[in-house]
């Protein structure tokens, strides 16, 4: 940290790490670290080097999705190896403190882990590190854009009234810690039954549309299945079946389009980093 001079301490980059992506939503409930492990998982199976770090402090699921519960290997002085799962390097405080033991946790220790997962951890070289973060507006968010500077964050919400208008709130909360929206998802969009029929379960649309009122561009949806989720809760991520499947297709999209704004957001901070 050093000394604190004038002002908070300034974000240092990760060296090795290209870009960092936030994936935050308003509330809880509309599968973030769903999206955030599946969009991970993608990028992997698109060919780039992905870490996924697990900031949702108070619900750690990452470690049941990704399918490990073992405790990562502590290496050299105080370095942490991430647990290598499907193609995806990871952390989660949930590898640390494993069971329904919740955490309870005052700010400066919620920072300490933050500034640990990110500076701690041999992440190596990646292309992308995501990060999932918990519900809601708040300390990790802080805590986060203080220790390392962000890409951009990713914004999901169902198409819900009562999601969306939470999730305004998260695009709020990015805004005024000065993160760029790469953009918004739409989760659990809609239900596709063998039939054929699509039954429209929380108002699909609303997202796109909540994201244009923004000028943000919208990422894509993600169709609400029974096999997203169990393949959640089995440690085995729809993902894993690859860019053609049409179980994982809307993750894929999201993920290429991710890529892509990405790639643009960066470009342009170089650009004026060349003016200035």
């Amino acid at each position: 940290m050093g000394h604190m001079g004038a002002g908070a301490p300034q974000p240092q980059p990760l060296p090795g790490v290209a870009h960092v992506v936030a994936v935050g939503s308003g509330k809880g409930g509309v599968g973030k670290t769903t999206l955030a492990v599946n969009l991970a998982i993608s990028l992997g199976k698109l060919g780039y080097r992905v870490g996924l770090i697990d900031a949702d402090i108070y619900g750690p699921n990452v470690p049941l999705m990704m399918g490990v519960s073992r405790q990562p290997n502590v290496v050299g002085e105080n370095r942490i190896e991430p647990i290598l799962a499907h193609g995806v390097k990871f952390i989660s405080v949930g590898l640390v403190s494993p069971g329904d033991k919740p955490l309870v946790m005052r700010g400066p220790m919620l920072h300490q882990i933050i500034r640990q997962f990110l500076q701690q951890v041999e992440w190596g070289e990646l292309d992308f590190l995501i990060i999932d973060l918990p519900p809601g507006t708040g300390d990790v968010v802080i805590s986060l854009v203080q220790t390392v500077p962000l890409t951009g964050a990713v914004v999901v919400s169902t198409g819900s009234g009562v999601a969306l208008q939470d999730a305004r709130k998260a695009l709020e909360m990015f805004h005024q810690v000065k993160v760029e929206v790469i953009g918004m998802v739409e989760n659990m969009s809609q239900m596709r039954l063998p039939s054929g029929e699509v039954i429209d379960v929380f108002g699909a649309g609303g997202t796109e549309r909540t994201a244009s009122q923004f000028g943000l561009p919208f990422l894509g949806a993600v169709d609400l299945d029974p096999q997203i989720r169990e393949g959640g809760d089995k440690g085995l991520p729809v993902s894993l079946a690859g860019p053609d499947s049409l179980m994982a297709k809307g993750f894929y999209d999201v993920a290429r389009k991710v890529a892509e704004k990405a790639k643009e957001i960066a470009a342009d901070s170089e650009d004026v980093l060349e003016i200035s």
